[in-house]
C-alpha cells in the first residue's frame, strides 16, 4: 500500500488548520488520497468541530482517514488564538515542518504538503532561511540554488528564475548559468513528477517586447539567448525569449508545458489571475514530493470559517499525482 501524504499544519494561528480540516472533509470519501496532519491538535479544535484521531505511525493513516483526520501530534504551541500569532506558535510550526520533512525523507510519507507559516514569527525564533522551501531543501541535503519553485494551475505552470529579490536587482542577478540550472532542474522535475518525457520550456523576455533586438535592453541577447543555446545542446526543447505580454493567452499556453520567467511577478501575476483559489507551489529538485497552497496565513480571517480550501485541495491532489508518477517511473 502506498504511503499517505504528510501535511504540516503551518502556523497554528493562521488558516492552515482550517483549510487542512476542510480538505479532509472534502476528500474523505476517496476524492483525495489519504493524508495525515502534523501539528498541534488544539489548532484544529480551535477552528473545527470534526473528528481528529491521533496516530503514532504514518502507516495507520490510511485506516483512520475515512472516519477521522489522522494527526501525528506536535504539541506545546502555547495558548492558541486564531488570528493572533505568537512565538510559541512559530516554534510549533517549525517543529511540525521538521517532523513532516523527516517522514517524507524517510519514505514513511508519500510526500509533503505544507500549510502557510509566518516568516516574520519564524525569524523572531531564530529561523534563518528565506522560506520553507529553502529549509526543506537543506533538510533534504540539496543546495538551495538547486531547489526550483514552480507554481501550477490546471492549464499553466510557471517558474520564476529569480524569486524573492528586489526588482531593481534582477538584471544584475540573472546569469546564463542560473537560467541553465533552473531550466535543467525544471525539465527533470516535469519528467519525474508529471511523466512528461520531453518537456517544452518557453522563456519570457526580460524587457518589454523581449528587448526589440536590443533597442530597449540587451538581457535577451547577452543572457537569455546564450542560455537557450546551451540548453538546446543538452537536448531540451526550449523556445523564446518571447514578449511576456504574449506568453499567457490560451493559444500560447497550448504550445508549452512550463513558462520560464525572469522574476517573481512576471510568473505569479498570470498564475494568480487565472487560478487565485487553486494555485499550487511545488518545489522541484528535491528527493521528495513537496507542494503547498499558493497563499499565506491570512491571519485576518483565521478562526472565522471563511478560509477557502481550494488551494490546499489542489496541493494535496498534485502531491498525490506526483508521488504516483514517481512510483511508476521507479517501477518502470
Amino acid at each position: 500500500m502506498q504511503s499517505s501524504l504528510a501535511v504540516a499544519l503551518g502556523d497554528p494561528a493562521g488558516i492552515g488548520p482550517e483549510i487542512v480540516a476542510k480538505a479532509w472533509d472534502y476528500g474523505r470519501d476517496g476524492t483525495l488520497a489519504p493524508f495525515f496532519a502534523v501539528g498541534d491538535a488544539r489548532a484544529l479544535q480551535a477552528v473545527w468541530s470534526g473528528p481528529v484521531q491521533r496516530i503514532a505511525d504514518p502507516r495507520e493513516a490510511a485506516r483512520v482517514y475515512p472516519d477521522a483526520l489522522p494527526l501525528i501530534s506536535v504539541e506545546d504551541a502555547g495558548g492558541i488564538r486564531p488570528g493572533q500569532p505568537d512565538l510559541e506558535g512559530a516554534r510549533c510550526s517549525l517543529d511540525s515542518l521538521e517532523l513532516a520533512v523527516g517522514l517524507a525523507r524517510s519514505g514513511a510519507a508519500a510526500g509533503l504538503v505544507t500549510a502557510p507559516v509566518s516568516k516574520a514569527q519564524l525569524y523572531a525564533v531564530g529561523f534563518t532561511h528565506p522560506g520553507q522551501t529553502e529549509f526543506i531543501a537543506e533538510r533534504c541535503g540539496i543546495a538551495r540554488e538547486n531547489a526550483v519553485m514552480m507554481l501550477a494551475g490546471p492549464s499553466l505552470k510557471v517558474v520564476p528564475i529569480t524569486t524573492h529579490v528586489p526588482l531593481a536587482r534582477v538584471a544584475e542577478l540573472l546569469t546564463v548559468e542560473m537560467i541553465v540550472s533552473s531550466a535543467l532542474t525544471t525539465a527533470r522535475g516535469l519528467q519525474r513528477n508529471f511523466g512528461i518525457e520531453s518537456p517544452r520550456l518557453a522563456f519570457a523576455g526580460f524587457n518589454p517586447h523581449a528587448g526589440e533586438s536590443g533597442s530597449i535592453g540587451r538581457e535577451e541577447i547577452d543572457i537569455i539567448e546564450p542560455a537557450l543555446a546551451i540548453l538546446r545542446t543538452e537536448g531540451l526543447e526550449v523556445s523564446g525569449p518571447f514578449a511576456a505580454d504574449t506568453l499567457f493567452h490560451p493559444r500560447a499556453r497550448a504550445l508549452y508545458d512550463v513558462a520560464m520567467c525572469l522574476y517573481h511577478d512576471q510568473a505569479l501575476i498570470p498564475l494568480k489571475t487565472l487560478y487565485f483559489d487553486e494555485g499550487v507551489n511545488m518545489t522541484l529538485g528535491l528527493p521528495v514530493v513537496r507542494t503547498a497552497p499558493d497563499h499565506g496565513t491570512a491571519f485576518a480571517i483565521a478562526g472565522e470559517n471563511r478560509a477557502e480550501p481550494g488551494a490546499m485541495i489542489a496541493a494535496l491532489r498534485l502531491a498525490a499525482q506526483a508521488a504516483s508518477a514517481r512510483c511508476e517511473r521507479t517501477q518502470g
